[in-house]
C-alpha cells in the first residue's frame, strides 16, 4: 500500500503543478498589462515621495523656517538704520531682496538631496521601473517648489509683522513670488547636476556656499549698484539675481519691471536647457 502511494505521488505533483502553471500562464496572458504612467503622474509621484520625506524628517522644514526669519530680522535691524536712515524704510526696500535670496540658497538641497539618495542605492531601483527617465529628477523639484512657497510664506508674515507693507498688494505679491519659484525651479537644476557629479553630500553643500555667496551678495539685495565700483556695476547689473530681485520689488511695490521679468524668464529657460540634459545625461550613466 505504501510502495503505490509512493509512485502515484510524484505523478499527481507533476500533473498539480502542469495546471498551476497553465493557470498562471493564461492569467499573465490574457490579462492586459496596467498602462505605462505619464510624465506628468509620474514626476507628481515623485514629488509626492520628497514630501513625504519631510514627514519622517521633520528637520528639514529648518531651512525654511527660521532661517528666513533669523535673515529679515538681522538685516533689518543690523544694517537698516546705516544704510536707509531707519529700519522702516529699509525693510520696504530689503524684504523683496532677502526673499530671493533665502529661497535661492536653500535650492541648494536639492543636490545634497538627490547625492544622498544615491549613496543609500535609491536610483538603481528607480532606473528598473517602466517610467519617464527624467520624472526622479523633475519630482525632487517639484516637491522643493512647495518648500520654496512656504520659505516665501514665512518671511511674507515675518515681514508684515515688522511693517513691510508692499503697494502692489495681494495681487503683487503673487506675481513676485511665482515668479521667483520658476526661477528657483530652473536654478535646482545646477544642483542635481553636482549631485550626480560630486561623491558626497558635502562636496555638494562646499561648491554650492561658493556659487551662491557670489551671486547672492554680487547683486542689488541689499543696496543700489550705483554705490559700487564701475568694474563691480557691470557684473551686478548683469547678474540673474540681480534681475530677479528687481522684479519681485517692482512687482510687490506695484510697478511693472517688464525688462527685468524678461530677463528673468530667459535666465530660467536657459538653466533648464543648459543644465536639464546635462543632469539627465550624468543619471543616464551614473
Amino acid at each position: 500500500m505504501s510502495t503505490a502511494t509512493a509512485t502515484t505521488s510524484p505523478a499527481g505533483s507533476e500533473e498539480l503543478a502542469a495546471v498551476r502553471t497553465d493557470d498562471l500562464a493564461a492569467l499573465l496572458v490574457a490579462k492586459e498589462r496596467p498602462p505605462r504612467p505619464s510624465a506628468l503622474s509620474a514626476s507628481v509621484t515623485f514629488g509626492w515621495r520628497a514630501m513625504l520625506k519631510i514627514k519622517h524628517v521633520p528637520e528639514q522644514l529648518f531651512d525654511v523656517t527660521v532661517f528666513p526669519i533669523m535673515m529679515v530680522l538681522m538685516y533689518t535691524y543690523l544694517f537698516g538704520g546705516a544704510l536707509a536712515g531707519s529700519t522702516s524704510d529699509y525693510l520696504q526696500f530689503l524684504l523683496p531682496g532677502v526673499l530671493v535670496m533665502s529661497v535661492v540658497m536653500i535650492t541648494m538641497y536639492t543636490g545634497v538631496a538627490v547625492n544622498t539618495d544615491i549613496e543609500k542605492g535609491v536610483f538603481d531601483r528607480f532606473r528598473t521601473l517602466p517610467i519617464w527617465r527624467p520624472a526622479p529628477m523633475v519630482g525632487y523639484l517639484l516637491g522643493d517648489v512647495v518648500r520654496y512657497a512656504g520659505a516665501s510664506a514665512v518671511m511674507l508674515a515675518v515681514g508684515m509683522i515688522m511693517g513691510f507693507r508692499p503697494e502692489g498688494g495681494a495681487g503683487g505679491v503673487l506675481a513676485g513670488v511665482a515668479l521667483l519659484l520658476v526661477f528657483s525651479f530652473s536654478f535646482s537644476w545646477i544642483w542635481t547636476m553636482f549631485g550626480l557629479l560630486l561623491r558626497s553630500e558635502k562636496s555638494v553643500m562646499g561648491v554650492s556656499m561658493m556659487m551662491l555667496f557670489p551671486l547672492t551678495f554680487g547683486s542689488n539685495i541689499f543696496v543700489d549698484p550705483a554705490t559700487m565700483p564701475g568694474w563691480l556695476q557691470a557684473f551686478v547689473n548683469n547678474s540673474p539675481i540681480t534681475h530677479l530681485s528687481s522684479a519681485v520689488r517692482e512687482l510687490m511695490a506695484g510697478g511693472w519691471p517688464g525688462e527685468d521679468i524678461t530677463w528673468s524668464l530667459l535666465w530660467s529657460a536657459a538653466l533648464v536647457l543648459v543644465f536639464g540634459p546635462i543632469t539627465m545625461r550624468l543619471y543616464n550613466r551614473k
